[in-house]
């Protein structure tokens, strides 16, 4: 796919995101969700090793195939891989799944009710490698607690300014500030989110655009002054902890906004699966987060 190609089906969203993107931090719990218990790898190595047999499972079953998902955030160590002798990039243009990458090196400490991204040393580098295997986009993720509003102003500061590094080296921006949806001052956070970054895409130079990866905010359609804006390619939606049924009901409130969805996408599939047992899950997994981001319903 080319790049123009790309945009065009990220820009129209008929489907959704998958996030197959967990890190060394979050793979444990992934793998253990897909059945393969802890000890059961005796070093890094083979636990990567063990979660990228999962994903290349997952992108080479024939329901991922079928048109409904547009797009798969990848884990570094995955877009490095092959799948079926071909890299997974190349696996991924060839069924027509736009492919985007991780960036971020996890979170700091919290401060001021936000927990802001790590250095990233060697993102240069890193983009431009993406770049050159045909990535179309990157991801970067850093999480709100609390209605602070200092504290959310210096995480959309931080999140356009790695984005605008990004966009220098030809590839879209997924901008991820993730209101934690435990959080007992949601709502608040969500209002001082949106209106932080309305002002930094108000503040943008040129034309570029970037995409927006949030939390399903707690009053339905509160984002769509985001999803209508200009400067924004496309507004998608993380689980965030909510169980696939409940985050697809929460979605389908909310116009404009496709799912990009990790644990609630895989909460079924199980390492012990027949191929067959395996595709039927994925597929119908699929089919309800698809329903979920094309029809709406009213809130």
């Amino acid at each position: 796919m080319q790049t123009a190609e790309m945009t065009a089906k990220i820009a129209a969203g008929h489907g959704f995101i998958a996030a197959l993107d967990q890190s060394g931090g979050s793979t444990p719990k992934a793998l253990m969700g897909y059945g393969i218990e802890e000890g059961s790898w005796s070093s890094d190595e083979e636990m990567f090793d063990l979660i990228h047999q999962m994903r290349v499972r997952i992108i080479t079953a024939p329901a991922f195939a079928s048109g409904k998902v547009i797009a798969a955030i990848l884990f570094e160590r995955t877009m490095d891989g092959q799948a079926n002798g071909k890299p997974v990039p190349q696996v991924l243009h060839d069924i027509g799944v736009v492919p985007f990458i991780k960036i971020d090196k996890g979170l700091e400490a919290e401060a001021n009710g936000v927990q802001l991204m790590k250095p990233m040393p060697g993102l240069d580098a890193l983009l431009d490698r993406a770049r050159g295997l045909g990535m179309f986009g990157t991801k970067e993720r850093s999480v709100v607690n609390l209605a602070n509003r200092e504290g959310i102003a210096a995480i959309v500061a931080q999140q356009f300014e790695v984005a605008r590094q990004v966009l220098s080296h030809g590839l879209v921006p997924i901008i991820e500030p993730e209101v934690n949806i435990k959080s007992p001052e949601r709502a608040g956070a969500d209002a001082i989110l949106m209106d932080e970054i309305l002002k930094a895409l108000d503040a943008m130079p040129g034309d570029d655009k970037v995409m927006l990866k949030l939390s399903l905010p707690a009053e339905p359609g509160l984002f769509k002054p985001l999803t209508e804006h200009p400067r924004v390619l496309h507004v998608v939606a993380l689980s965030g902890g909510y169980s696939r049924t409940d985050a697809c009901a929460e979605l389908a409130k909310n116009p404009g906004i496709i799912a990009s969805f990790s644990r609630a996408l895989l909460e079924d599939l199980r390492h012990q699966m027949s191929d067959a047992e395996f595709d039927q899950a994925l597929g119908e997994a699929i089919d309800e987060i698809y329903e979920a981001s094309v029809d709406k319903v009213a809130a």
